[in-house]
């Protein structure tokens, strides 16, 4: 079974690779170490062919990149550990950041991230929540990609103005709801969203690679800037782990896991977050190991994390711990608790003892046991200590393959074009009513002021006096109308009588 090696005691406890995907543990005070571990698992990973991740908060993890120097100080530890073929080394190292700057942008869609994902970084409540799948579930039925926050606030719009629509079959929309989500995509838009999110998205395969060497890639991930936002940074990195779990096949136990992932400030992904949130850690945690993938939090104290994650950590490394208070304390007996016990060893007294860059360390055997606790120090990184130099930066990022990939954005059509277009559609049908509707009023209104006029007209002509030609022409008219029936009366009547006579003659 092939081993590693991070640390030196009495025992040189070694680690299995096999076993590497049964996750692990770093934790420890402020300034004890913990980093150092991480530099020094992070390399023998790559030594071993295995890929790894990581975040980088405070900006020294890219010296991963160039070798280490043999100092006066680096020399005393050698000694110390008795290292004798230790040799500087540096390695491959591919640099990422979600805003583009210190390394290839990092993006996701809409889509992959979920409403779940989305409704924990917008710290939405359980009625916005239901109302954001929702939007979801609209957006998949009628086949719009939602891919940047522009597409989000499209679809969230449409929603809001299509309320009633959609209401019966999907369930109550509120506006007001609606509104609350679209305040905390702007929030989120200025906290660096608007960067991340968009294509060409991240491909996971690409953090899964060797050099040429055979060495595993050490993906380092600008994190100093996006930690200012504690909750992005989080769901983030949660992002990768649940992408690598829905994506990967199963392949049960390797000879060595196929990725690494190591999440520092590890508490920050459990503070205030709903229990749906946590269930899909835990759930992710408990099963990815299926899938060749080991995960390693990095926090301060071993109860940061929840007792059913916790549990999962077969692999610990434990430095000092500083105990002024009662609760301290407490917290000391329940780290030290969480060790397979040494009989040569009292924890609890040994973890508030212990020096810079010394740990207490636990590994997994071939049985998937726990071993005893044993005090060493760790070893020192065969990498450089010293910050990487902007300008060999900036060589790393322009010499990778992943830069021409992912440099620029793309925009191709998605929700926010649809929906567009589908407005101006619509604006236009509107507009073409609006005309037909005001040309209906004005021709109402004419045919009204036509039959005004002309009532009006009428009106007028009855009212005005007649004139002496007007009189006489009407006093003509009714003598020759009286006189014409005169005659044609005699006529008539002279016939019938003159008839009767000849009949009489005869």
């Amino acid at each position: 079974m092939t081993t590693i090696q991070i640390a030196n005691g009495k025992q040189a406890p070694l680690m299995n690779l096999s076993m590497l995907n049964r996750h692990g543990l770093i934790a420890g005070a402020t300034g004890t170490g913990k980093t150092v571990t991480l530099k020094v698992l992070a390399e023998q990973l790559s030594l071993s062919g295995v890929p790894v991740f990581l975040a980088d908060i405070k900006g020294d993890l890219s010296s991963l990149a160039q070798a280490g120097e043999v100092t006066e100080k680096l020399q005393k530890r050698l000694e110390l550990l008795g290292i004798t073929d230790y040799e500087p080394s540096a390695f491959p190292v591919r640099l990422w950041d979600v805003f583009g700057e210190q390394g290839h942008p990092v993006r996701a869609t809409i889509s992959e991230m979920g409403p779940l994902m989305l409704a924990r970084l917008l710290s939405l409540n359980d009625t916005q929540t239901g109302i954001l799948n929702i939007v979801f579930k609209i957006a998949d039925d009628n086949g719009l990609l939602l891919v940047d926050l522009k597409d989000l606030q499209a679809m969230l719009k449409d929603v809001a103005d299509h309320a009633s629509d959609y209401t019966s079959q999907y369930g109550n929309i509120t506006k007001q709801s609606v509104g609350a989500i679209q305040r905390s995509l702007l929030v989120l838009e200025q906290q660096g969203g608007d960067l991340f999110f968009g294509e060409p998205a991240l491909f996971l395969s690409d953090f899964m690679q060797t050099d040429e060497q055979g060495r595993g890639i050490i993906n380092i991930l600008s994190a100093n800037k996006l930690f200012q936002s504690p909750t992005l940074y989080a769901t983030f990195l949660l992002w990768l782990l649940s992408e690598l779990y829905e994506t990967l096949p199963e392949v049960g136990d390797l000879e060595k896991p196929k990725f690494v992932f190591f999440f520092d400030e590890a508490h920050l992904l459990f503070e205030d977050a709903p229990k749906v949130f946590v269930d899909k850690i835990e759930q992710v945690v408990r099963l990815i190991r299926s899938k060749g993938v080991g995960i390693y939090f990095i926090t301060q104290n071993p109860i940061d994390l929840p007792e059913t994650v916790l549990a999962q950590l077969g692999n610990r490394v434990q430095h000092a711990l500083r105990a002024y208070t009662p609760k301290e304390l407490k917290a000391v007996k329940v780290a030290a608790d969480t060790f397979r016990q040494n009989p040569e060893l009292n924890v609890s007294e040994v973890i508030t003892q212990l020096e810079v860059g010394e740990a207490l360390v636990s590994f997994l055997n071939e049985n998937a046991q726990p071993s005893i606790v044993e005090r060493a120090y760790i070893c020192p990184p065969k990498s450089s200590f010293q910050t990487l130099d902007p300008m060999k930066q900036q060589a790393i990022i322009n010499q990778s393959p992943m830069e021409y990939k992912y440099r620029d954005a793309v925009d191709r059509e998605s929700a926010y074009e649809v929906l567009a277009a589908k407005y101006e559609q619509e604006q236009a049908e509107q507009e073409r009513l609006e005309q037909e509707k005001q040309a209906e009023k004005e021709r109402i209104a004419a045919e009204k002021e036509r039959i005004a006029y002309e009532k009006e007209q009428a009106k007028l002509a009855k009212s005005q006096p007649k004139s002496v030609f007007d009189k006489a022409t009407d006093s003509f008219i009714n003598t020759a109308v009286r006189t014409v029936g005169r005659e044609l009366a005699r006529g008539i009547f002279g016939s019938l009588l003159g008839g009767s006579g000849k009949g009489k003659r005869r």
